[in-house]
């Protein structure tokens, strides 16, 4: 439930922004920090979790990050101006960052193996409701109430979770007793690491989410930001390898199905978040759809999902799992290419069909992707893998929302060109075509202005096209890459990645 309530407040305020720039006296660019901020501050923390969670004690950890994240949820819901309610969204993010990879960790180490692919199945449905009710839920509450219960909503659940958190959670033995021996032995705190990953995770986050409105490597801000990234990120991996007590054990990704499995954690979120934006984008812009009605074709897909995976819960423990991941991984591949043969005219429940194909294929991805992760993990080591693979996931969302974003604009620009260019003005069907439309229309200009918005839509819809042909083909590396890892036995051990 802690999960849910993170992964929906990620996804809820996305489409409150343009009433928080109006009541704060902001313009909805200056707005956009509270989502950047949010995300900068919980990609910095997200590594730091499974050190913390074992220094601290999982549960102190966890109900801790539930105190604090419904606190700065209060006070976001009463800021006064938008650099406070900026600031209260870093400290929410902050707090955040520790409630998913948590959450799978206790899960993990509370049921034995034979329950623990239908506990984790359970867990998915959770967590994928979020980002998919999220934006709905966000837009009726702010139609009906103000943006500020989108944050004071979390208030009530977290009182519930702290009480049911402080009777109910119990760190398992080996825990307390890696907690116990840091304790004893004086906690030694990795400063330099701290600041490196803060540096890195931090200026990686902005390049990703500010990139496309900066022009990419056309600002110095950027530039400065790759830089840092990529000095910060080579001394923080040799830090963390040779470092005796490293705040991230980049160990684990010695284990090649560890490894293999990040990657594809990685590379799944790609057009899991990028077609999150892409569909409801598209609908709004091409097909004159409103947000709610974009709203209502995507959370379908969702429903699919919820239902598929308790099924799969059950499937993991009979099935190989790199059957179930690289079937899930074709059928998404094969709902990406049938998005390419859409037109302008496409019908609501064709676009209904093949989002809930989409994510069908996508139940059977999840549990099997993470049972291969964590066949091999450790004893004791659930925490920092977690941690992880939970920064291989939104690592993953996030350069996928970059991806698309980019690629969608570069080739919206170069059909519009290709299109416009191909217009010969003496052509007699063309004249005939404007001939009629001014009629129609009552003048010339109206006509012209008629085909300059049909000559967008439909490069629009070429570009869109095209970025589809790129998630299809990406799954489908996907799907091959599944088959690198090595068999083992599927005991469903693992954790359900998020979104």
């Amino acid at each position: 439930m802690a999960a849910f309530m993170e992964v929906l407040d990620t996804a809820i305020a996305n489409v409150s922004l343009v009433h928080i720039a109006g009541s704060l006296s902001a313009s909805t660019e200056e707005a956009t920090w509270v989502l950047t901020s949010y995300l900068v501050a919980n990609a910095i923390v997200l590594p730091m979790t499974g050190w913390l969670s074992d220094t601290i004690g999982r549960k102190r950890y966890y109900i801790g990050c539930i105190v604090a994240f419904t606190i700065a949820s209060l006070l976001c819901g009463l800021a006064p101006s938008l650099p406070a309610l900026i600031g209260l969204r870093i400290l929410q993010g902050a707090a955040g960052a520790g409630l998913q990879p948590v959450s799978q960790a206790i899960l993990a180490d509370s049921f034995p193996q034979e329950q623990r692919g239908m506990a984790m199945a359970v867990y998915g449905m959770a967590v994928i409701s979020g980002p998919a009710f999220g934006p709905a839920l966000g837009g009726w509450i702010t139609d009906q109430f103000s943006w500020h219960w989108i944050f004071l909503i979390n208030v009530p659940v977290g009182i519930v979770l702290v009480t049911l958190a402080m009777a109910l959670i119990r760190d398992p033995p080996e825990l307390r007793a890696v907690t116990r021996q840091r304790r004893e032995s004086g906690i030694r705190v990795d400063y330099l690491g701290f600041a490196l990953i803060a540096l890195s995770m931090g200026s990686l986050q902005l390049i990703l989410d500010l990139g496309q409105k900066h022009d990419w490597l056309d600002s110095d801000f950027i530039l400065s930001c790759i830089m840092v990234c990529v000095f910060s990120l080579a001394l923080l991996v040799y830090r963390e390898l040779t470092h005796e007590h490293p705040i991230i054990n980049l160990r684990l990704l010695g284990n090649r199905n560890f490894a293999i499995a990040n990657v594809l954690v990685a590379g799944m979120s790609i057009p899991l978040l990028g077609l999150s934006v892409l569909l409801p984008q598209m609908m709004q812009t091409l097909l004159g759809y409103s947000a709610m009605d974009a709203g209502i074709v995507v959370s379908p897909g969702a429903l699919v999902t919820v239902v598929m995976m308790p099924i799969v819960g059950k499937l993991v423990t009979r099935v190989d799992s790199r059957i179930l991941s690289s079937s899930g991984y074709v059928l998404i591949s094969l709902a990406m290419l049938m998005l390419t043969t859409i037109d302008l005219d496409i019908a609501h429940g064709q676009l209904v069909a093949l989002r809930m194909f989409q994510m069908f294929g996508l139940a059977f991805v999840f549990i099997p992707l993470n049972a291969l992760a964590y066949a091999d993990t450790p004893p004791g080591q659930t925490s920092s893998a977690t941690a992880i693979i939970n920064l291989m996931r939104n690592l993953g969302g996030s350069v996928g929302v970059s991806m698309v974003t980019f690629s969608l604009s570069r080739a919206h620009q170069v059909h519009h060109a290709n299109l416009a260019e191909n217009i010969d003005p003496l052509n007699p069907a063309y004249q005939a075509t404007m001939q009629s439309m001014s009629t129609t229309l009552g003048n010339e200009q109206a006509a012209h202005a008629a085909m300059s918005g049909m000559i967008e839509r439909q490069a629009g819809m070429l570009a869109y096209i095209d970025v589809y042909y790129l998630l299809a083909a990406l799954t489908a590396i996907m799907a091959m890459t599944v088959w690198l890892v090595k068999r083992s036995k599927p005991p469903a051990s693992a954790p359900v990645d998020s979104h």
